[in-house]
Formats: structure tokens, sequence, C-alpha cells
């Protein structure tokens, strides 16, 4: 089955052709997908009913369901959608200083089983396909005009390179929802191959790395990925793509009280990111999850030594407030309290 969200405006006309249908037709197909943003076909009323007819057998639209909404007082909303197979992904939208941020998910579930992520509590499900990612991007639209996307939320985008990729080409794309490349972030924890995959690919997505700890020691406890690729081929993986590619890597450090927010931890992580060109680091305070209770917030005092240690380190760093902390916005949390409570995956 083609879905019509996963395919490339500049393949239509060659698909079209490929079936014996009328490539012209492609351009109204794209403003009909795109511009209109229709999730049917019959209201693409500039094609003709036989032709939607067509388009329905052969290339389906599927939009995902909204099966539950969590708003924060803050403006952030968190959506938990229901894919064609029953699947449940999260998507947040988080309103900011005159922007609105979408981090979406790639996969059901995470196979990464890092400590303080709820995502991967339950293992992974499945990858998504790119009509999925895409159908998470048009399903914020009714929450209004997106300036950026976060590929930040359930699972890691490298486990799931090329549907990701073919959802991101699309959204980037000029004739389809048209976000710039440069207003598109992939994160991922750290599976090194990815990283030269993606240089190859001459884009200009943004890149960040999850790394949450300055020590291999530290950093397998946390993030078991870290015994696949250790801490020495990670940061060597993002000096290549910073030197080939030329753009900044961005370092997320997520600070827990008493495990990775000593000022021991502070220095480390400065000397550590130092030998990547570029690089900056974002702070990033716990959002408590329930799988951990022993995770907590760290004080303000300690975020504040952090920081400064950082910067005085000459490292560029941000400490980034967590959003929509009363709409169960951590990853993960939603879907993890929908699934306990009725046992759908």
């Amino acid at each position: 089955m083609t879905y019509a969200w996963s395919i490339l405006p500049d393949e239509w006309k060659p698909i079209l052709k490929e079936r014996g249908l009328r490539p012209f037709r492609a351009d109204q197909i794209l403003q009909s997908l795109y511009r209109d943003y229709i999730t049917d076909w019959d209201a693409a009323t500039t094609l003709p009913l036989d032709f939607r007819e067509t388009l329905k057998r052969e290339f389906p639209i599927t939009p995902a369901r909204e099966a539950a909404v969590s708003r924060s007082s803050d403006g952030t909303v968190k959506l938990l959608l229901e894919m064609e197979d029953g699947a449940l992904v999260e998507t947040v939208i988080i309103p900011a200083n005159g922007r609105l941020t979408q981090c979406v998910s790639t996969q059901v579930g995470c196979a990464m089983g890092c400590a303080f992520c709820a995502s991967g509590s339950k293992g992974l499900v499945r990858s998504l396909k790119s009509h999925e990612i895409v159908s998470e991007v048009l399903a914020a639209r009714k929450y209004g005009t997106l300036t950026n996307l976060v590929v930040m939320g359930m699972g890691e985008p490298f486990a799931n390179y090329d549907e990701t990729m073919r959802a991101l080409k699309l959204v980037n794309s000029g004739r389809g929802p048209n976000l710039g490349a440069r207003h598109i972030t992939l994160s991922t924890c750290g599976v090194v191959p990815g990283f030269a995959k993606l240089a190859a690919e001459g884009l200009q997505f943004e890149l960040s790395v999850s790394l949450h700890a300055p020590n291999d020691a530290l950093r397998s406890e946390l993030m078991p990925v870290n015994r696949r690729w250790p801490l020495r081929e990670l940061i060597a993986a993002c000096r290549e793509y910073t030197v080939k590619t030329k753009r900044i890597i961005t370092f997320e450090y997520t600070l827990i009280d008493g495990v990775n927010d000593s000022r021991e931890n502070a220095e480390e992580l400065a000397r550590l990111v130092r030998g990547v060109p570029m690089a900056k680091v974002n702070l990033i305070p716990l959002s408590p999850v329930e799988h951990r209770p022993d995770f907590r917030t760290p004080p303000e005092s300690t975020l504040m030594m952090f920081l400064d240690v950082l910067m005085k380190a000459h490292v560029q760093t941000m400490l980034r407030r967590s959003r929509g902390k009363d709409a169960d916005a951590a990853c993960g949390q939603l879907r993890l309290r929908e699934i306990e409570r009725s046992g759908i995956k």
C-alpha cells in the first residue's frame, strides 16, 4: 500500500504515470494535501469524482485519531494519537516567544531504555512509517501554525532512519508543508552510524544529542546505548559531523538531583564538549516520571551552579525550563497512563 502522506512531491507525477493515471493531476493533489490540508479524498473537489475514487484505493489518507488531549496552564498541548492499527504515540505542541514548536515521535515506545524516560519503560512496539510521522505534524495544525519541529518524542530517530528522513523531507518540501530545514531538529541518544548518514544527506536540519552524563560509567548506567557506542566513539562522530557539515550540534543534558548534577560533573562535561567544534549545551531540569520516583528535579541553586561552571569554561550553554509539567509532557507519560488504564499498546 502506498500512502498519500508518504509520497514526496516530486514523486507524484512519475507514480501516477506508472499506474496509467494522469500525471498533470499531481499539482492538484499537492494543493489538496498541503494547502487545503484535506484528510479525505472526497474533500478534493477540484479532482473528478472517478479520480478521487482511484486515489482512495491506491493512495489512502490515514489521519491519526486524537485518543486523548492534555493541556497545560502554560499553553502546552499534548496529544495522544492513535494510528490505524491502534498503536498510540505522543506529540507535544509548545508555544513560546512567538513560536509554535511541535515535538514528534518516530516509534511506538522505545528500545533504548534510558533510565529517566517513560517512553522506553514498556519497550519498543514498532517503528512508525513516514506517513504516520507526517500525520502527527498535520494533526497539530488545528492548534496553530508551526514554526519549529523537533524530533524528540517517543523513539530513536536513527533507529528508524529511512522512514524518519522521508517524513522530514516531505515536511520540509516547498510543495509540502514547507517548514524550513533549519527549523527542524533531530535528536539522537547516540546511535553513532546515524551521524555519517545524516551528514551525507546534505540537508540543513539541526542535530541534537542526548548526553545526560559526562563519563562512561554514569552514562552507561543512565543510557544503555552507551555500552554499544561509548563516549569516545560518540564524541568522535559528533566532531566529524560538525567538520563535514559546518553545523552546530546541541548536547541535551537532563539534570537529575544527586545523580549527574555535581560540580565535578559540570567540570567533566565542559572538558568533554570542548572537543566538539561549535557545540552548545542545553541544560534541562528533570521532569519527574512516575516509574522512577527516586529521580528528582535539582534545586534552583544546583541548576545555577551547573550553568555557572559551564559558562565560566566558555561553553555556550542555555538552561531550558521544562514546559507542560501539568500536561504529562515528559516523553511517554500520557501514553503510559493510557496503556495502564486500557491495556492497549
